[in-house]
């Protein structure tokens, strides 16, 4: 199943509605009032997937796949040749960092490039998204917590990250967390460890890998965070990126103004983001 979150392209007053897309371009739109973190809280009740009318995938604006999550928990380096390229060590755990809800874009979104930023970089990510309050729960049992997957653009102002004591201003700035372009339930996708995954840039692949490459995998992750952290439904846990981003290129390449960045995890489908000006 895919959920979407959306508003028409025809209502003025731009109502969040839900869908669930049918065939890749038919959208089955649930009632009115519903939120996707509804359906991920409640998704043992059908009766919230009761259909009312149908409409087309291009007749609406997608919005991100949820819109309030609790938490945006990301994981840095977390493809061994992505730490090569970055010049640190391999992990012994998991290297955490927050995104918060202003970061969050929908598919198609502009995302803005501040003025301050001369350094903006892409990461494609394969991100969970939590089903379940998971609290101390075992790396056997952890599966049983996910809903579905995502897409997350952990797009990072590398001159603020990487020049500043942490990461967080760097990473947490307005846009700088596209995702979607809509959740895949869990059952779609079976195993997320075995998930192509890749980047363009203006048409170009910048990105290639495998979700095999994960140094600390989907289950491990769940399992680790919530030892300290409960895990709420509709939060969502970015993966980390595979090697290929801007800031390892020879020579270095950043975002600009007009960019079209499409970011691809197989599975799911491709999110993509136009790069705009900060113009005050």
């Amino acid at each position: 199943m895919k959920l979407l979150q959306f508003y028409k392209l025809q209502d003025e007053e731009r109502r969040l509605r839900v869908g669930l897309l049918k065939d890749g371009s038919e959208i089955a739109v649930l009632r009115e009032g519903l939120t996707a973190m509804d359906i991920i809280k409640d998704s043992g009740n059908p009766s919230l997937l009761a259909e009312v009318e149908h409409c087309k995938l291009d007749e609406v604006k997608l919005l991100p796949p949820v819109t309030n999550p609790e938490k945006i928990i990301c994981i840095g380096l977390n493809y061994h040749d992505h730490v090569v390229e970055s010049n640190m060590q391999v992990p012994k755990v998991p290297v955490l960092f927050p995104k918060y809800n202003n970061c969050l874009a929908g598919h198609d979104d502009k995302v803005v490039i501040p003025e301050e930023v001369s350094q903006c970089d892409y990461e494609v990510e394969l991100a969970v998204v939590i089903g379940r309050t998971a609290s101390k729960v075992s790396l056997e049992s952890a599966m049983e917590y996910v809903y579905g997957y995502t897409i997350v653009n952990d797009v990072s102002a590398r001159d603020i990250q990487l020049n500043e004591p942490q990461w967080t201003r760097g990473k947490t700035i307005d846009g700088f967390a596209p995702t979607g372009p809509w959740i895949v339930t869990g059952d779609e996708i079976g195993n997320p460890g075995q998930l192509g995954i890749s980047l363009k840039l203006n048409g170009e692949t910048m990105q290639h890998s495998n979700t095999k490459e994960l140094i600390f995998d989907v289950p491990y992750l769940i399992s680790f965070l919530s030892r300290t952290i409960t895990l709420q439904p509709g939060d969502i846990i970015s993966t980390g990126t595979p090697p290929g981003v801007g800031m390892g290129k020879n020579p270095q390449v950043w975002l600009k103004a007009g960019d079209v960045v499409e970011a691809t995890v197989e599975g799911i489908g491709t999110l993509r983001n136009t790069f705009a000006a900060d113009h005050g």
